[in-house]
């Protein structure tokens, strides 16, 4: 009752926000590119710092925007509701964060602090659109515009009539979690120019300081410059401005041109920073940024192509790309420099060629927690070298540190989460051809993680270098993870440990099963069976044990809160689900099919009411919760006990329900994570999933009834044989959800399941789709 009374005040306050521009002006639907049909805006009224980011490219070193909330990683950055703009910030990353600027007219202010100099605006006149944000500062009558290269960012301001311009660089103000606690600027007027840095204070995630390196060059000469330190504006114009609690200003007199600005940026040095501006933004000319930004975009979006369906579907499929390929940041320099973090000092090293001459970017990333079933499965198809990129990085980071990463940040290990969700994401590249990075290193790495000592053993934020807090010990001897092991961190979950290294273990068993390491993958493949360790047959749920070995007391399915005791960010109710490597065998444990698909579609319908989701932090409390990762898999189980049409018919109420809303106010529900939950959409939206990632040797996709009439994956001839995938979808309504049949180049198909490799060698998929299910076909799988 009371959800029910918050959904209706939410949708009676949106009737009465205005309406940003997010997609191009007079383009009509037929001719839209891919990238006109993105808008940036939706959901963003749950934003969270690494969320949102209109001025970027794909996988941006720059992530230029507006910020209207600037304190803590949830709910920061740009909030739709907000009302004020209280800085323009250059990095939305993983726990970094940094150079903040804002242009202002009047007094100087900027020593008193963002409340001081923040300023009210409208969406009525604002423009968000991919690689392009422009926004009216109301307090001063700014017209402020926002683009961006790779690593520069580039604004474009245009002050009122007759008042003098400035522009604060404020290298004082906290953003996100990050204090800063060092900074040093120079100014040099000759040049039109400041260079300096700034660095970022270390957060309970990301254990050491990082530096911000940067150099800002204007297009007219500034008129005046000066700054603040301890909250006092300082006499003359300095040289030189040396924090901490500095910042600095640059004044233009009153003209009616506008003032353009380059912001480059590098982890690496001022040197860094300079090579990347001279690389990336030679010249002054701000529209032909904007348009090369939207081109750049488009080519990535435009690897996956539409017809039919929907004005808004196609709205929301292309937004859900767009997140996939834009929260993931590269933090290497133009020539391949990037800063190495993981031991006592730092230390600038190069990006790896690999063995066929390639320079992948590095890159900084959450954790690939849960991305088995979004990410893992659909940067291969259409962007492989993406994926193969990251694949790279994390082999870097194994040679430099000793450990392959779960989300590194400035360089550093953060070990966020669970576990090493970075093997499903290794052994899906594998095993879909993607295979430039060292393979036999990274398996050293993956090895390494498996057993006590590794990067399993850290409990979520557990830095000391001898953690143990993941468990290894007793997980190696036991056989599963058990509640109230000593340590330190957080997520000290041991059923969820357990269940998630059980499915790490058998996709490192497909790993070595693909290297001819047959001990190995025996090994593994045992260890993977773990999960039975927590199947307490008379609840028929998994069920954490205590150090003792018994069940633990006043267990229950679902709870109230974050997590029930054992379980990570849910409860025994999704985690049950979480054996994605061996389907049959917990089917099995149920007592057979029908008693599974009973309790799951129950679930289901009593989730429905709900929308399939609980409100964030509340994860403990749902029968699902597509609002987080770990129920991301639990309606393609129906496909393998026999009744794929309740797979098709839950995929699309969940897509529906929780997916579908192209509003500022819903439509990804919170916890996005850095494309996790776009990619999960688009996957959804086109039909295709892979209940264990396509971590498997022989990797197999699952489908379900797409909402567009025909898809087009257009395929990358360095890695696949074949030039295009086509999906088409006969009798394509809202209504027909149901696969009636099926065929795969031509001939019959009468699994729910194809070979990956039959999509990456090209061809076309045909499906009928109709109102009511076919309970015949696709009952059989692999």
């Amino acid at each position: 009752m009371m959800k029910s009374s918050v959904m209706v005040l939410i949708i009676v306050f949106f009737v009465g926000l205005a309406p940003c521009q997010c997609q191009t002006a007079g383009a009509s639907a037929a001719s839209r590119r891919p990238v006109e049909w993105v808008k940036p805006v939706i959901d963003t009224v749950h934003s969270r710092w690494i969320f949102f980011s209109s001025a970027c490219r794909p996988f941006g070193m720059v992530n230029l925007s507006p910020d209207t909330t600037t304190k803590g990683d949830w709910g920061s950055g740009y909030l739709y509701t907000d009302k004020t703009i209280r800085c323009f910030s250059h990095i939305h990353d993983w726990q970094l964060a940094g150079l903040a600027v804002m242009p202002v007219s009047g007094n100087c202010s900027g020593h008193l602090g963002m409340d001081s100099y923040q300023s009210d605006f409208s969406h009525d006149d604002e423009v968000v659109q991919a690689g392009y944000h422009k926004v009216v500062l109301n307090k001063y009558g700014i017209t402020a515009e926002l683009t961006s290269t790779t690593r520069v960012g580039f604004h474009r301001y245009r002050f009122s009539p007759g008042q003098v311009g400035r522009v604060l660089i404020d290298t004082a103000s906290p953003l996100m979690d990050c204090s800063m606690i060092a900074s040093e600027v120079k100014f040099h007027p000759d040049k039109k120019e400041l260079e300096g840095f700034v660095t970022l204070s270390k957060t309970m995630r990301r254990p050491k300081p990082v530096t911000v390196y940067f150099v800002i060059q204007f297009n007219r000469p500034f008129d005046a410059c000066g700054g603040w330190k301890d909250g006092k504006l300082l006499a003359g114009q300095p040289a030189e401005i040396i924090g901490p609690n500095a910042g600095e200003f640059v004044e233009f007199k009153p003209s009616d041109e506008p003032v353009l600005m380059k912001v480059a940026i590098s982890y690496t040095r001022i040197e860094g920073a300079r090579k990347n501006l001279n690389a990336e933004l030679a010249h002054w000319d701000f529209d032909r940024v904007r348009r090369e930004s939207a081109d750049e975009w488009n080519s990535w979006l435009g690897r996956i192509e539409v017809q039919g369906g929907t004005d808004d579907q196609k709205t929301k499929f292309y937004t859900d790309l767009w997140h996939a390929l834009l929260g993931r940041r590269m933090v290497s320099d133009v020539d391949g420099s990037y800063i190495d973090n993981t031991g006592s000092s730092p230390m600038i090293r190069r990006v790896t060629p690999t063995a066929s001459g390639d320079l992948f970017p590095h890159y900084g990333f959450d954790a690939w927690w849960g991305s088995h079933w979004n990410l893992n499965i659909l940067w291969p198809m259409a962007w492989p070298e993406v994926m193969d990129g990251f694949c790279t990085t994390m082999v870097d980071m194994y040679r430099n540190g000793g450990l392959i990463p779960r989300g590194p940040s400035g360089g550093n290990y953060t070990f966020v989460m669970i576990g090493d969700p970075a093997v499903s994401f290794f052994a899906a590249a594998c095993h879909l051809g993607i295979r430039s990075w060292d393979i036999q290193k990274a398996y050293e790495g993956l090895r390494k993680n498996a057993f006590p000592g590794g990067i399993r053993d850290h409990a979520g934020y557990e830095h000391d270098a001898k953690a143990s807090a993941g468990g290894m010990s007793y997980y190696v001897q036991r056989g599963y993870v058990p509640e109230g092991i000593p340590g330190k961190g957080m997520h000290r979950d041991g059923a969820s440990m357990t269940l998630e290294y059980a499915y790490q273990d058998w996709c490192l068993a497909q790993l070595a099963l693909s290297l001819g390491k047959t001990q190995d993958a025996e090994l593994f493949t045992k260890r993977s069976q773990n999960y039975r360790h927590l199947w307490n047959p008379e609840s028929s749920w998994m069920h954490p044990r205590t150090l003792d070995g018994d069940w633990i007391a006043d267990f229950s399915p679902i709870g109230s809160g974050s997590s029930t005791r054992g379980f990570t960010e849910a409860n025994s109710a999704i985690y049950t689900y979480f054996v994605p490597q061996d389907p049959q065998g917990l089917i099995a444990l149920f007592g057979g099919a029908d008693p599974f698909i009973r309790r799951l579609d129950t679930q289901f319908s009593k989730a429905r009411p709900f929308r399939f989701i609980v409100p964030h932090g509340k994860h403990a409390e749902g029968w699902t919760d597509y609002e987080n990762q770990p129920s991301l898999g639990m309606a393609y189980w129906f496909s393998y006990a026999g009744s794929p049409w309740l797979t098709q018919q839950w995929v699309r109420c969940i897509h529906d329900a929780a997916f579908s809303d192209v509003s500022p106010m819903a439509g990804y529900n919170g916890d996005e994570d850095q494309g996790q939950m776009g990619a999960y959409s688009a996957l959804a939206s086109m039909g295709l999933f892979a209940l264990d990632g396509c971590a498997s040797a022989d990797p197999h996709y699952e489908i379900t009834c797409p909402i567009f009439d025909t898809i087009t994956i257009h395929l990358n001839p360095k890695y696949h044989p074949g030039k295009t995938f086509v999906i088409k979808t006969k009798n394509n309504a809202k209504e027909n959800l149901y696969i009636q049949s099926a065929k795969l180049n031509g001939k019959d198909l009468n699994t729910f399941q194809f070979p990956c490799r039959a999509l990456t060698a090209g061809g076309t998929l045909e499906i009928v789709a109709g109102p009511d299910p076919n309970k015949q076909w696709g009952v059989s799988g692999k």
